[in-house]
């Protein structure tokens, strides 16, 4: 595909579940996500085909195996989604069917989209590093569905930045920077990704793509499970119908951690995550709901006053910097007679102190390893580190990672550098990202060598 007339590109960034793991599930209860730096990104080039209705979709992932899935669709056979080799990507595939469906588009284009992932989102094993002035990704030998992957949404960066680009191609003038193109692309994106999986999930991770760093409430799963079959004929009116004129009643407040401090994620390697991890936990409370809800409740509440802790910690920086400051440096020393006179800094840590005493209940009583004993004590270890405010195991909990709040200033990798307690532990390139989907400079991913 060549001669292109319009150039765009787009990032989305992952998540990390800091507060309201499990509950997230429920619309009664709200979650704090954190975007984090690792971000997908798409490269989309268009033509108008004159005199044409057809579209000619290219999707090409040169970073992995150069994957490539090719599309021609028509609005005569009701936009049928058909790879020409028969490849099967059903991300891909639900992105196209919404955004067809949606839109309706008459007008034949020619659609090259390039998309890259970076770092964080994959192991790195058997990549080679590329880069040019301003990026650098990681090149692999194996197609994107072998590499294995980190947990931080992948696949909804992938849907919603494949929905941006795919919306800017037919919304001329798109500004991801204006809050009702931002729903649109939320909405879309997230039936795409939910029908994509098969099931209707939280949407926290679509939500932190498309917002970044959020204080999140969920929709009511049936806003999505009620649409009709993709075969019927309503199915374009009815999806237009919920992303235009439904209230989804879904809550996205945006946030971000206090000057100072940052979030520092570990890769750990104690061993795989137990798979089905939330099946188990929604067997677990259904077996006991009056002993679920009353654990729910108070991991809640701590997850509120955690939160709302939080805040006036911001709020504190802003009004009395200097008395902020201070207070940055009893942590950085991890001075326990200095960090008693912070009463925000008490409230975080017993919060969630109660938080986790609360899921290793869960862990021990479902089966379900959220905090297993071993994870336990290398978050006890982290919390010993100077400069560190608190730590949990984010999401679902398992095995795989571990999440520290801590202050700029503190060096982790020189703190835990040759020391057992731990070897486990990667800590990652990341940081908090604030906002969510951005548009970027088209000519930032040409020429990598």
């Amino acid at each position: 595909m060549s001669s292109f007339e319009k150039v765009q590109a787009f990032s989305a960034p992952g998540k990390a579940l800091l507060a309201g793991g499990y509950l997230v599930l429920d619309p009664n209860y709200r979650s704090y996500v954190v975007a984090v730096s690792a971000r997908m990104h798409a490269v989309v080039k268009s033509l108008d085909l004159k005199q044409k209705t057809h579209f000619e979709l290219e999707i090409l992932s040169s970073q992995f195996n150069n994957d490539c899935w090719i599309y021609t669709l028509n609005p005569s056979d009701g936009y049928a989604i058909i790879e020409k080799d028969g490849k099967k990507n059903p991300f891909i595939e639900m992105v196209l069917f919404n955004l067809f469906s949606y839109f309706r588009p008459q007008q034949g284009k020619r659609i090259l989209i390039e998309i890259f992932s970076d770092d964080g989102y994959h192991s790195q094993l058997n990549s080679v590093l590329k880069r040019n002035s301003y990026k650098k990704f990681s090149y692999h030998t194996n197609s994107i569905t072998e590499v294995p992957k980190t947990g931080l949404g992948s696949s909804a960066g992938l849907v919603t930045v494949l929905t941006t680009a795919l919306v800017s191609t037919f919304k001329s003038n798109l500004d991801v920077q204006n809050y009702e193109s931002l729903q649109l692309i939320h909405g879309l994106a997230q039936v795409a990704h939910c029908q994509a999986q098969g099931k209707i999930g939280s949407g926290f991770d679509v939500a932190a793509a498309t917002f970044g760093s959020i204080v999140y409430r969920r929709f009511v799963p049936e806003l999505i499970s009620e649409l009709p079959e993709h075969s019927e004929v309503n199915y374009s009116a009815k999806l237009r119908t919920l992303i235009d004129d439904t209230n989804w009643k879904v809550s996205h407040t945006r946030v971000r951690l206090p000057d100072g401090l940052r979030l520092v994620m570990g890769d750990v390697n104690n061993g795989s995550e137990t798979t089905k991890l939330v099946s188990k936990v929604k067997a677990w409370y259904n077996s006991n709901p009056s002993r679920g809800l009353e654990i729910y409740q108070n991991i809640n509440s701590n997850n509120e006053k955690w939160m709302a802790a939080l805040t006036e910690l911001d709020l504190l920086n802003r009004k009395a910097p200097n008395t902020y400051s201070k207070l940055l440096e009893a942590l950085d020393a991890q001075d326990e007679v200095l960090l008693k006179q912070w009463p925000e800094l008490i409230k975080i840590r017993q919060a969630v102190k109660e938080i986790r005493h609360n899921f290793r209940h869960i862990t021990r009583e479902s089966g379900a390893d959220i905090e297993p004993p071993i994870q336990t004590i290398l978050l006890d270890n982290c919390l010993k580190l100077k400069g560190i405010l608190t730590g949990v195991i984010p999401g679902a909990g398992g095995y795989d990672a571990i999440v520290l709040i801590a202050t700029e200033n503190s060096n982790l990798q020189l703190q835990t550098k040759d020391k057992k307690e731990f070897a486990a532990v990667t800590w990652l390139d990341l940081h908090q990202e604030d906002v969510g989907v951005k548009q970027e400079n088209p000519v930032h991913y040409q020429n990598f060598v």
